[in-house]
């Protein structure tokens, strides 16, 4: 079973100093800086909850050529055994070239959750930790950064993998109680 969804999108930027106080003592704010240019980056990712190993892959869109890249490479990565993803039902999961292209790849299956239920995959939670690891607090200049910068936390993050377990475990149970003596 793979756990897949896709992050963006992220976009290249330097960023300007922090904001500061204005001589009259009105906080400066940063300007928002949002673009429809190509220099969008999507990041496409694909967890294994059994040993906690992911996968990622970056593309300049978010699009069924590029998913269709992507499950590729979760089926090399898997050899030999049944695949499947767990993903929301994005147009590019179920388009008819995706599906055309599910048909040449008999060993790969779709299993949809459902609309509004994101939590229910547990990539979601792998890219929290994902985010911090590579994207928090850094500027990028080109998307060249990005998928570097992908790649080295897919590793780091890789080597140091466990298993995945959906939910919260259970609290530690106290084997004692603190007993307290009043003296008057």
């Amino acid at each position: 079973m793979i756990c897949a969804d896709e992050l963006g999108p992220v976009i290249p930027r330097t960023f300007p100093p922090a904001p500061a106080w204005s001589p009259d003592g009105h906080r400066i704010k940063a300007e928002l800086d949002y673009s429809r240019g190509p220099e969008k980056t999507w990041v496409y990712g694909g967890l294994r909850p059994a040993d906690g190993q992911a996968l990622t892959m970056t593309a300049s869109s978010r699009n069924s050529v590029f998913y269709q890249q992507f499950l590729q490479q979760v089926e090399d990565a898997n050899p030999g055994r049944e695949i499947w993803i767990v993903t929301d039902n994005l147009s590019s999961h179920n388009s008819l070239s995706t599906r055309t292209w599910l048909e040449d790849h008999p060993r790969i299956h779709h299993a949809f959750i459902p609309v509004g239920a994101c939590w229910l995959n547990l990539q979601e939670a792998w890219w929290r930790i994902f985010r911090k690891a590579a994207l928090a607090g850094r500027s990028f200049a080109n998307p060249d950064d990005i998928a570097q910068a992908t790649t080295l936390a897919t590793n780091q993050l890789n080597s140091h993998a466990g298993p995945w377990i959906w939910g919260r475990p259970a609290p530690p149970t106290r084997s004692l109680r603190r007993r307290y003596v009043y003296l008057v």
